[in-house]
């Protein structure tokens, strides 16, 4: 199969669809690849890395999505790559269809195969592809919290861990899946107070036996977050409902109830975030300010720490790509149930159930197109 790597071009995105070693790999599997010139500079590779591991470097993105079969990339294609695409091309990257109208659509309109990274499942539901940046998202939502509890950038003006004597900041966590979790592990070990909230109970079994003895775990209703918000200074958005929409947790009226300085940090922002008020930011311009609340809601969290990212999400997909390569998207998916919940528009077809769900649009079994 012939492969292409495009170098990102969202803002700030500096993650890479491969690393020269999964090159490398595809490469040993028999297959072609070429890379865009400088893809990997933002993650430490240059090209020389990617020509040593067996790959062609090809100067301009439109030369990569000319010639390739099957795209691999980090984030969803941008308005400027959808007249790249081609009918029947497999492009195996991040979408979350569910947060972006515009973007199902082109998709339907240029009749690509698209595998979405983050509803490839397993059949103990855990999302295998989305887990490594999930865990890089998470740990950076307090990194980046923390700083913006700063006074200079208009938080509280408070120090996540406190110092002996004065009491630490109290951080409340939406969520008790991998964003939350990670987030749970840094902010304990930052020495803040951390409350975890969660729906499902035998989750919070699991974390209040796992985490330290600083995070407080407590079921989930709109009744407790109401009166949580008004009490914690950092606050982070880590609910995830696969493929679909996240609900609004945090709604506008809630600010006015918060403490002047409160940080919200909504890495659910890429799938239409669970903060009414949030919306996409990027690393440039990351924050706004609403009713006196600092709101970061950058939709690349894990692009700031490229070397990191680009690595971990390598390491995850490369063996799925790898699948898909040898065996063609439509064999790879009639005998893996993972890549197959992965299919989320193909030739023009949703066969996605919560993205069609999410904008009113005919759903097809994913069947009829295998």
């Amino acid at each position: 199969m012939i492969i292409g790597v495009p170098k990102e071009i969202k803002n700030n995105e500096n993650r890479v669809g491969a690393t020269p070693a999964g090159v490398n790999e595809l490469v040993r599997n028999g297959h072609t690849v070429y890379v865009q010139a400088t893809a990997g500079e933002g993650s430490g590779f240059a090209d020389e890395d990617y020509v040593n591991a067996g790959a062609t470097i090809l100067r301009t993105i439109d030369e990569v999505y000319g010639i390739a079969e099957m795209i691999i990339k980090v984030k969803e294609p941008i308005e400027s790559e959808y007249n790249l695409i081609k009918e029947n091309q497999l492009l195996f990257t991040y979408f979350h269809f569910a947060s972006y109208e515009p973007l199902t659509h082109a998709m339907i309109e240029r009749k690509a195969v698209c595998l979405a990274y983050e509803t490839v499942e397993r059949p103990d539901r855990s999302l295998p592809l989305l887990v490594p940046m999930s865990e890089v998202a998470g740990r950076m939502s307090i990194q980046e919290g923390a700083k913006y509890l700063e006074k200079p950038l208009k938080g509280r003006g408070i120090l996540l861990g406190g110092v002996p004597g004065v009491r630490p900041a109290k951080v409340l966590i939406l969520g008790g899946g991998v964003v939350g979790t990670n987030a749970a592990k840094m902010a304990a070990g930052m020495g803040a107070d951390v409350t975890i909230l969660d729906t499902n109970l035998a989750r919070l079994r699991y974390l209040d036996d796992v985490l330290p003895a600083n995070v407080t775990t407590q079921m989930s209703n709109s009744y407790v977050i109401r009166e949580l918000v008004q009490t914690h200074d950092l606050i982070i958005g880590a609910v995830l409902i696969p493929g679909a929409k996240a609900p609004n947790l945090i709604t506008r009226d809630m600010l006015k109830t918060m403490k002047p300085g409160t940080v919200l940090v909504d890495v659910a922002v890429d799938q239409g975030g669970c903060i009414e008020t949030c919306k996409p930011t990027t690393h440039q311009d990351p924050t706004f300010i609403i009713d006196d609340v600092v709101h970061y809601c950058v939709a690349n969290m894990p692009g700031a720490v490229p070397f990191t990212s680009t690595q971990a999400l390598t390491n995850a997909t490369l063996p799925y790509a790898v699948q898909l390569a040898n065996k063609g998207w439509k064999q790879a998916c009639t005998e893996s149930n993972e890549l197959k919940l992965g299919l989320n528009v193909v030739n023009g077809k949703v066969v996605y159930k919560g993205v069609a769900e999410a904008f009113g649009l005919e759903y097809t079994d994913v069947a009829a197109v295998l």
